[in-house]
């Protein structure tokens, strides 16, 4: 089968995919995954997402390290090609969707049938793909941990990235009021799209008078929940805008720089700060995260959300694929489709 190879850490914006000495090999003959327990399904990938932690991984500054080779990989969709003994909950040809710590960037993938979701009839396949991680992230970290309320006041920073459009969807269906922050003018339009309360470009806006501004103008306090996968300055600046009592949810570092949030603050505003590494919710507690796709596939069937591509590409064109998400070139999500890319295109 077909599969995208790390042989060694590197950046992949540049890599050369016929090179096996590169970061990223395209080969053409790797073994197809053997089913590894009676409850095991193979998967026939039809998508698969990029999400920045792939970028990460490849280039060696994830918080989980992988042994060389490896295929890189997380959400993706695609249809069940075979199933183990013991295999209850899924036939062959069913509609799927799931997520890995590693192996989709490939055409076939193995996981137990607890860990597979069916896809909704008249949900896009390569869609669904796009799922799991941003909206996962966002739905776990909105919903489960910050328990975001009608009325509350959610400020989004990199708003126009894959989590961001995720956690702005997820804050209209909550109810909440929702600013986002995004850099420049064509991000700015498609987040007033999406029926946004307020947005900021950061390129040229000052963020905290523009929050500000609109907050006076609604008679609102401040912001009750910062959604921040972006760190650095955007959230030192964020911070003077929170009421007392707020909660903090750290997404990421897209910025590069860890921001310091000074505990003798949390401590006099009541602030609550959650890390959420998303993943690990599969180890430590499965249960949510299992009841959380199931709601947002439902809320997709019922066009509650809906998921916004930016870039298509074939596993041949991968290098392009981390550029565009290295190089900030996106409004939403990135994918690779293992069928053909012209159709997957055509459809957005």
């Amino acid at each position: 089968m077909e599969a995208l190879v790390v042989r060694k850490l590197g950046e992949p914006t540049s890599a050369d995919l016929s090179d096996q000495n590169s970061p990223i090999f395209l080969s053409k003959n790797e073994p197809l995954p053997e089913l590894n327990s009676p409850t095991a399904v193979r998967v026939r990938v039809t998508a698969t997402s990029l999400n920045y932690a792939n970028y990460l991984q490849i280039i060696g500054k994830y918080q989980e390290k992988f042994s060389l080779p490896f295929i890189p990989g997380s959400d993706y969709s695609g249809t069940v090609d075979f199933i183990g003994s013991q295999v209850s909950k899924f036939r062959i040809g069913d509609r799927v969707c799931s997520l890995s710590n590693t192996g989709s960037f490939a055409q076939f993938i193995v996981a137990d049938e607890s860990e597979l979701f069916k896809v909704p009839e008249g949900c896009d396949l390569v869609a669904a793909a796009a799922l799991p991680v941003a909206f996962g992230t966002s739905h776990v970290g909105l919903v489960h941990r910050a328990q975001l309320k009608s009325g509350q006041v959610l400020l989004v920073l990199g708003a126009a990235g894959g989590v961001g459009v995720s956690a702005v969807q997820i804050g209209k269906v909550c109810g909440a009021i929702v600013i986002a922050v995004a850099r420049g003018p064509e991000k700015v339009q498609f987040l007033k799209s999406l029926g946004v309360d307020h947005v900021v470009d950061s390129s040229q806006d000052n963020v905290i008078s523009s929050v500000k501004e609109f907050l006076k103008s609604r008679k609102l306090k401040g912001v009750d929940v910062l959604y921040d996968p972006v760190g650095g300055k955007l959230t030192k600046d964020a911070m003077k805008l929170l009421n007392w009592g707020a909660s903090i949810l750290v997404i990421g570092f897209a910025s590069g720089e860890v921001p310091v949030i000074p505990a003798n603050i949390a401590l006099v505003k009541n602030w609550t700060i959650h890390g959420l590494y998303w993943g690990s919710y599969r180890l430590h507690c499965p249960s949510v995260l299992e009841y959380s796709l199931q709601e947002l596939l439902s809320w997709l069937a019922m066009g509650k959300i809906s998921i916004q591509i930016s870039h298509i590409y074939s596993l041949a064109e991968a290098n392009l694929a981390f550029a565009a998400i290295k190089d900030r070139k996106v409004i939403g999500k990135v994918i690779i489709t293992l069928d053909d890319p012209k159709a997957a295109r055509a459809k957005l």
